[in-house]
């Protein structure tokens, strides 16, 4: 959501920060400012709208110092404006400050204030909490600081400058995502990584309630009680040319491209002696003890522990459950001390799904996390881990986050299966040499575009579009409808295709474009028929299926064939022809493929 970077150093903070606001970017924003220092006074420029119209206020502009903080916002609190964007000063101007979250106490804090003579001109959270330091401040300014984000509550993280001392900067962070950058030059923080890495490989992850004061050429890490902390200073592992396109037209299909190498090095690394090899897992005994298997994540990552739990099921021969996280906390009935709780996240920053977590945590559960992002909060909350290891995921759409979500999964389960023995090694090994093989189908997948801007420009003026499928095709048809409704704004829907008599075929009318999954054998004879039922009542049809698949050409108008592989496995070679359908669409419409509206790649408020 919304991003933050402050920088305090011997180069330019203006450039220095809007180079970090832009990668940022993908996070979704809608006004952008930056807080500079002129003549030992905060100026603070703010503009609605792209961090480029920002950049053209800034243009020709001698106005630069060492030491600043940038932002882009995503309204909660008050509308997209000028008024409203951040940085957000106190009445005086005297302190500036940036924020990521929700101050939950803001109301009573500003009626607090308000009584001490403060007036506020924004409609922001942020302005309470500028004001508030500056209520706090009798020349300290770390005391300050440190008093006023004690009496918040919510989730926030928050970097301020002060002209009290234009030498200094100061963050903190509680539930919201905020990194430390050791630099040559100086010191930054940072909403994400990928605006630090061009001045850094060298960071620091702070936990919550930990706050940086920040010079030009030294740092001090406080506990909540004040104390000095010594922490570990961690070095990323990918370099800058990570997080460009590399030549392609948009984030998204570099990182489409990116799976058949990503998949290889993450099923490769994984297989010893054709068995599965984790970094992690669980005992015998530990496996044998938990009653209950639960699953959770928001979007893509609810899709991918959808696909977990059907994959527990058959290889465990034990019941999971899948479960959105902003819904898990109201369902938390069965979670006790016999509970495994596995918390899927791109980011590990989603603000649900680390509520989802501590929640579990809370009633006794064990807790698993599986992220793209070392580090970040879900790491730090959860009892172990497994990584993705996708690399840096731009665009706000998931795709080689999702399949390694899904890789990531099924050795889980394998080793699990193993574990307990629920599966021969014999069955495990043909399934880890089946394993190898997707990176090679996906190749194949990819040599193939023409036919995906053929449907695109087929489907791109509907008004709705269909998925539907059965089983596991059922589950990656969700996948499916939502990276097309994201990319496209069309309404998009998924539904079992055995339910189609049951209500949705109602929704069917002439040309009503309808993508059927065929790819398990078992499923096929019963989804064609399905096919038929939409066509008789004139839907335009297009199937994913498998070369090869018998009489699948003769009821659709469109066929995407793909290299067949086992049932279990195809989700992700299933994926890519959706991925880049949702792609080719949003290209032909002409859309922002990469920043979708209203959309932000990093959910870190509730």
């Amino acid at each position: 959501m919304c991003g933050i970077v402050g920088f305090c150093g011997k180069l330019s903070a203006k450039e220095v920060v809007l180079n970090g606001l832009e990668k940022l970017e993908y996070r979704g924003y809608d006004s952008a400012g930056i807080s500079l220092f002129e003549n030992g006074k905060i100026k603070t420029i703010k503009r609605v709208g792209m961090l480029s119209v920002l950049e053209d206020a800034l243009k020709g502009s001698n106005l630069d110092s060492n030491v600043g903080i940038g932002h882009t916002r995503w309204a909660t609190h008050g509308e997209p404006s000028e008024k409203n964007a951040h940085p957000q000063n106190s009445n005086d101007g005297t302190i500036s400050i940036v924020h990521n979250g929700i101050i939950e106490n803001f109301m009573e804090l500003k009626e607090k204030l308000t009584k001490k003579g403060y007036v506020f001109y924004s409609d922001t959270d942020t302005e309470i909490v500028a004001n508030l330091i500056h209520y706090y401040y009798k020349n300290d300014l770390k005391e300050a600081f440190k008093k006023a984000t004690d009496e918040i509550s919510g989730q926030y993280a928050i970097a301020m400058i002060s002209s009290h001392d234009p030498s200094k900067m100061y963050a903190i962070r509680h539930d919201a995502p905020l990194v430390f950058g050791v630099c040559k030059d100086g010191n930054m923080v940072s909403s994400d990584v990928a605006s630090i890495i061009k001045y850094t490989k060298e960071v620091i992850y702070l936990d919550n309630d930990e706050l940086v004061e920040m010079s030009c050429d030294s740092f001090t890490i406080f506990d909540k009680e004040g104390r000095r902390l010594a922490k570990k200073i961690s070095l990323i592992t990918w370099d800058e040319t990570s997080a460009t396109k590399a030549g392609f037209d948009h984030f998204m299909l570099k990182e489409i491209f990116e799976q058949p190498k990503l998949i290889n090095q993450l099923v490769s690394s994984r297989i010893k002696n054709e068995l599965p090899k984790l970094s992690f897992m669980y005992s015998k005994e530990e496996l044998q003890s938990f009653e209950n298997i639960y699953l959770v994540g928001c979007g893509t990552a609810y899709h991918a522990g959808e696909v977990g739990k059907y994959v527990i099921e058959k290889w465990l021969k034990v019941p999971a459950v899948s479960e959105i996280a902003s819904e898990f906390r109201f369902k938390t009935d069965f979670i006790n001390e016999k509970s495994l709780v596995i918390f899927i996240s791109q980011s590990g920053e989603t603000a649900d799904t680390i509520a989802a977590l501590k929640e579990a945590r809370s009633k006794g559960a064990t807790t698993l996390a599986i992220t793209n992002v070392v580090g970040s909060s879900i790491t730090r909350e959860a009892q172990n881990v497994l990584y993705c290891e996708a690399g840096p995921e731009i665009s706000v759409a998931s795709t080689k986050a999702y399949t390694t979500q899904l890789i990531v999964l099924y050795f889980f389960a394998l080793q699990a299966a193993m574990e307990l023995e629920s599966l021969s090694l014999e069955e495990v090994k043909n399934i880890t040499k089946e394993m190898k093989m997707i990176s090679g189908k996906i190749e194949v997948i990819l040599e193939n575009l023409d036919i995906y801007k053929r449907i695109a420009e087929k489907i791109k003026d509907d008004a709705a579009l269909f998925y539907i499928g059965r089983s596991l095709d059922y589950l990656t048809a969700k996948e499916g409808a939502l990276k097309l409704k994201e990319l496209t704004y069309i309404f998009t829907e998924a539904f079992p295709a055995g339910e189609l008599k049951h209500g949705p075929l109602a929704l069917i009318e002439k040309n009503t474009p309808v993508i059927a999954l065929l790819c398990q054998d078992n499923m096929q004879e019963k989804t064609i028929s399905n096919i038929k039922e939409v066509k008789a009542r004139g839907a335009y049809t297009v199937a994913i299926a498998p070369f090869g698949s018998k009489n699948v050409k003769e009821v659709c108008d469109d066929v995407i064939f793909i290299p067949a592989s086992i049932d279990m496995l195809s989700p992700v070679t299933a994926a890519i022809p959706e991925q880049l359908l949702a792609y080719y669409t949003s290209v032909a419409k002409g859309l922002d493929v990469d920043k979708p509206r209203n959309l932000a790649k990093s959910v870190t408020v509730e």
